[in-house]
């Protein structure tokens, strides 16, 4: 199969790339510069020289693929207000005119990387792909606003004819991982978190490995005009570090960073934000993480693709021997 992807410089693409290129698949892959495509080239991938906001080079790149795997996106929360436009321009325009390009090119095939995000807070529940989000323009950050709205894009765009094949994966972890996840995981094992922040978030932790091989399920298995979560048990903050504890052998912190003073110090973002480790909008810090649950099941992906994500115990443990 000859497949075009976008995102492959990145966390989850990389590995997908390196997968379709493992079972024989030819990638063409989407990269801003020569350089930033070093390790695709070396798997064997082709690369097209161009981003998201170049038409031409996606239509170029979508000719005589059997496939489009779209993956690339800027993932961040607690992004300032100048950043705004860019995310929303990347995460919404940057989908419509990917898939545009995979409409107007007749592929066979086409796999949009979504997220269980655009289920918004869950309030507790575990979603699943049937869940509909409460419409009242209500978000918890940037990030989650502009999924939602390339959701919905890409869905449109099926409509109109494009065999799309949908994955929203929860918070993916794993080796290398440079997100503030990966950021507050990799401070609790070196022994630099002595203060634990937003122990009740809840997430469904997915390793890395886990969602790249469920976008090729869905390339593979997966039904046009179907969305498929790809998520692991649902937990909160303070069970995911108290598990990475007993794997790494170290304790888990004995104070929590009181929420209350977040908020205090959140007009501060831009100057006390990054030495606490976060980003600059402490506001959408605290709206996307204080007590907020983004759960699903993937018991639909099992069930119809025969997905499996291993034990949370034993992903955080290939997380540490990683380091």
């Amino acid at each position: 199969m000859r497949v075009f992807l976008t995102g492959g410089t990145g966390f989850i693409g990389g590995e997908v790339a390196r997968l379709l290129r493992a079972r024989g698949d030819e990638v063409r892959a989407l990269v801003r510069t020569p350089a930033k495509g070093a390790a695709l080239e070396a798997l064997g991938c082709e690369l097209v020289a161009g981003d998201l906001s170049d038409e031409a080079a996606l239509t170029e790149a979508c000719r005589g693929v059997d496939a489009v795997i779209h993956g690339a996106a800027l993932y961040e929360v607690g992004v300032p207000a100048e950043r705004r436009a860019a995310m929303i321009d990347t995460n919404v325009g940057g989908t419509e005119r990917v898939l545009g390009a995979a409409l107007a090119a007749g592929v066979r095939k086409a796999v949009y990387i979504s997220t269980v995000a655009v289920f918004g807070n869950t309030c507790g529940h575990v979603a699943d792909e049937g869940w509909v989000r409460p419409d009242d323009g209500s978000y918890t950050s940037v990030y989650e606003e502009s999924k939602v709205l390339a959701h919905r894009r890409a869905h449109e765009i099926a409509a109109r004819g494009l065999p799309l094949v949908t994955v929203q994966p929860g918070v993916v972890y794993g080796p290398g991982d440079t997100s503030t996840m990966g950021d507050l995981l990799g401070r609790f094992v070196a022994g630099k978190l002595p203060a634990l922040p937003f122990p009740d978030l809840g997430i469904t932790p997915v390793h890395r490995d886990d969602v790249a091989a469920g976008v090729l399920l869905a390339l593979d298995r997966g039904v046009p005009g179907e969305s498929y979560v790809l998520a692991g048990t649902p937990v909160r903050v303070r069970e995911l570090i108290a598990e990475l504890g007993a794997v790494s052998g170290r304790r888990a912190p004995r104070f929590t960073l009181p929420t209350a003073v977040v908020r205090v110090l959140a007009p501060l973002g831009r100057l006390v934000g990054p030495p606490l480790g976060f980003p600059p909008n402490l506001h959408e810090v605290l709206s996307s993480s204080d007590g907020v649950t983004f759960w699903a099941s993937g018991k639909k992906a099992t069930d119809e693709l025969g997905w499996t994500s291993r034990p949370l115990s034993d992903g955080l443990r290939d997380l540490v021997a990683a380091r």
